[in-house]
């Protein structure tokens, strides 16, 4: 007889209708945002004779109040949304993570950590990344430093609260009776059992760090207006809204498709790496 090869965990991922779904979705979405710049117009390039233009008299999603191309504004600033998202997500993981591992295995300072982190999360995230952003300057990075420092502290709790049940596993406690230093234990016995909730939680960074670099942008706190981001395309096209409604429409549109599609590769991500809810599939 022959022997069934047991599929490997990116089969089982791909096989989840949520992912393949989502991930098509930003594979099309990224590919644009990265190639389509070299094929559209200058997103820069002013043009007063065809201001508020609507789609179809010029370009597909027509003109702003400046004349310029709101498509290739729409997919030059998918460039600057996506790796604002990106960057949070990777920062805040990395941070809480390193945080969360020390938080959960070292006691004496566990309450030190997590009372820092309860303050942090005790601020709107909103309220603090304008006050940081006002101190600082608007500029790209101090968007993303912004958005990762309230996102912090929930990866601090996710990350500690796996921590402190797998330090009481029987081979963490063998690995400490045999004279184990603590970074090894930490990197070969209590990590990887945090790589499954931690990819599921960078998903939901990821979105809703891209949400809140536009409702920055669209109070006009965020990315600076020459450098085009979903969010401030949008805010500078409120002001004609009623008139030219396409301004906001369109780079709404690609957030909202954007973010759904992230949310969703996250709850397939969620029902396949969550081996409680994988067995509930079954």
């Amino acid at each position: 007889m022959q022997s069934q090869v047991e599929p490997s965990v990116f089969d089982v991922t791909w096989k989840n209708r949520n992912v393949s779904i989502g991930m098509s979705i930003l594979v099309i979405i990224i590919a644009i945002a990265l190639f389509g710049p070299f094929f559209t117009k200058d997103p820069f390039s002013l043009s007063p004779m065809t201001r508020l233009k609507p789609p179809g008299d010029f370009g597909f999603f027509g003109t702003d109040q400046l004349g310029r191309d709101v498509f290739s504004r729409v997919v030059n600033g998918g460039r600057i949304s996506l790796t604002v998202g990106l960057a949070v997500a990777v920062f805040a993981i990395l941070v809480g993570t390193v945080l969360g591992l020390v938080a959960g295995y070292i006691r004496a300072l566990d309450s030190l950590i997590m009372r820092v982190m309860d303050g942090l999360m005790a601020i709107p995230a909103i309220l603090l990344a304008i006050a940081m952003i006002s101190l600082s300057g608007a500029s790209l990075a101090t968007v993303i430093a912004a958005i990762v420092i309230p996102e912090v502290p929930r990866v601090v709790r996710l990350v500690r609260s796996v921590v402190l049940t797998v330090r009481e596993e029987p081979y963490v406690e063998a690995a400490i009776s045999v004279g184990t230093p603590v970074h090894l234990i930490m990197h070969r016995h209590i990590l990887p059992n945090t790589i499954a909730a931690l990819i599921v939680q960078a998903t939901y960074i990821c979105g809703s760090a891209m949400l809140t670099e536009a409702i920055l942008g669209f109070l006009g706190a965020g990315i600076p207006p020459e450098i085009p981001s979903w969010g401030n395309i949008m805010s500078e096209g409120r002001t004609f809204f009623q008139l030219t409604p396409w301004i906001i429409f369109f780079p709404g549109i690609a957030l909202a498709v954007t973010v759904l599609s992230v949310n969703i590769v996250g709850d397939g991500l969620r029902d396949t790496l969550d081996p409680r809810i994988a067995r509930s599939l079954k």
